[in-house]
């Protein structure tokens, strides 16, 4: 039997599931130590004392030694993984929603790889005259046309999702080859550039970035949590949604455009890390009852331990050398991906 509660405020209530609840704080628990241990391990390795030290002391200490470490080079970037591991699952658990399809995942589907042209377009072309500052513009404006692109070509008197993810899969390799050729007739220094962020890293992240990141974010929050009680109704057939009081298309197309945005302000503050947006919606699913609003915290969550934690190994386990963390996330989602394509046949 399924434990839940009743959480009344006002004209506000939600049934609360208990598993759901401990999932939730045990995955909470799980990312602030992950966090704690990031900040800990790198090239030069630092107690838990000294890292807690330094986190009493933010906004007072001189950023030199110890602080510096901590609060420059590896605290924006840690938050910034998170944060992006947040937005790809969010986005992921969407498309999977209204596409009633399990692979589908916003690299799959064509909308990283239409922002990835975008920016590799602005970085080996436009970022000698204009701000890199810009490229977040950029890949997003990608983003969105890829998306428009795909709605249009899939439409044909409605919008089946079937053909979605067969025009999105079909426009992901169009905007592959033009990615390629771009890099072809970039110069060298733009192509070295080009292909690190093609991979995907937070590395050199400041707090600016984290910022504005986090303003996108919780910009597109509410939208998610407006939409929340009718998301899950796209699983079911259109007439049912019809005959529930729903208008199918105008519902879809308003759900892509939001997982759109939120795969487009990830790839643009960090490239284009692939898999997260797959697999942090399948593992959720396996912690929690299908509720969205219980998924999309636990997506969440998850999400942002993947690319923390592809962060740390590209960080530390190559030293020197420090490898985007887009490398150790297609690492581990290459075979899940695999395990889905066989048990979905």
């Amino acid at each position: 039997m399924v434990n839940t509660y009743s959480l009344r405020i006002g004209s506000f209530s939600r049934i609360i599931n208990t598993r759901t609840v401990v999932i939730v704080t045990g995955l909470i628990c799980l990312t602030v130590a992950h966090l704690l241990v990031s900040l800990c391990i790198g090239k030069v390795p630092l107690s838990l004392w000294q890292v807690i030290r330094v986190l009493n002391e933010l906004g007072v200490t001189d950023k030199s030694g110890i602080g510096f470490i901590v609060d420059t080079l590896r605290f924006p970037r840690i938050v910034m993984a998170a944060l992006v591991g947040i937005a790809l699952s969010l986005s992921g658990l969407i498309l999977q929603s209204i596409v009633r399809n399990p692979l589908a995942s916003p690299d799959i589907l064509g909308v990283t790889t239409g922002a990835s042209a975008s920016a590799i377009f602005f970085m080996s072309f436009l970022a000698p005259i204009m701000s890199m500052q810009l490229l977040p513009v950029f890949a997003m404006i990608g983003a969105w046309f890829t998306a428009f692109l795909i709605y249009l070509l899939a439409w044909k008197r409605g919008i089946t999702p079937m053909r979605l993810i067969l025009v999105g899969i079909g426009l992901s390799a169009v905007m592959g080859s033009i990615t390629t050729l771009l890099l072809v007739l970039s110069p060298l220094t733009s192509s070295l550039s080009a292909y690190v962020w093609l991979t995907g890293s937070v590395y050199g992240t400041i707090w600016q970035d984290v910022r504005y990141f986090a303003i996108w974010l919780l910009g597109l929050l509410p939208f998610l949590m407006l939409a929340s009680r009718c998301i899950s109704l796209h699983e079911l057939d259109n007439s049912i949604m019809t005959g529930l009081g729903l208008k199918p298309e105008r519902e879809r197309m308003l759900l892509l455009l939001l997982a759109v945005a939120f795969a487009a302000i990830a790839v643009a503050f960090a490239g284009a890390i692939a898999f997260v947006g797959l697999i942090a919606p399948h593992i959720a699913k396996q912690l929690v009852a299908r509720t969205f609003a219980g998924l999309a915290v636990t997506s969440a969550l998850v999400g942002a331990n993947l690319v923390m934690l592809a962060d740390l190994i590209g960080r530390t386990a190559f030293l020197p050398l420090d490898l985007p963390a887009g490398v150790f996330v297609a690492v581990m989602g290459t075979p899940f991906f695999v395990y889905l394509l066989i048990k979905n046949k």
